[in-house]
């Protein structure tokens, strides 16, 4: 008899269970705290946090813009900020 998958799941999130066999490669991600800073936008100042971390750190993977904030000098925007969590693979040694 051939078996069905519950009715409403779907396909792409099942868990494929590794057996004696094989086995599921593990991973492990480290997560970071950054600030980028912009005269001109969020989104220059979110991308300058990522490609100052690209320069010394290997395999980023996400990227996540937790804050937005903006230094005022004189009633002025003076520096757009964002702060940013970056996740990398983690390896021993790192």
């Amino acid at each position: 008899m051939r078996q069905r998958r519950p009715t409403g799941v779907d396909r792409r999130f099942l868990l494929r269970i590794p057996g004696p066999e094989g086995n599921m490669s593990e991973s492990v991600y480290k997560v970071i705290e950054l600030v980028g800073t912009s005269t001109e936008s969020w989104e220059k100042a979110a991308a300058a946090a990522v490609q100052m971390a690209s320069q010394s750190l290997k395999d980023l993977r996400i990227a996540q813009v937790v804050e937005l904030d903006m230094q005022i000098e004189d009633g002025k925007v003076r520096a757009y900020r964002a702060k940013v969590k970056v996740s990398f693979r983690y390896k021993a040694g790192d």
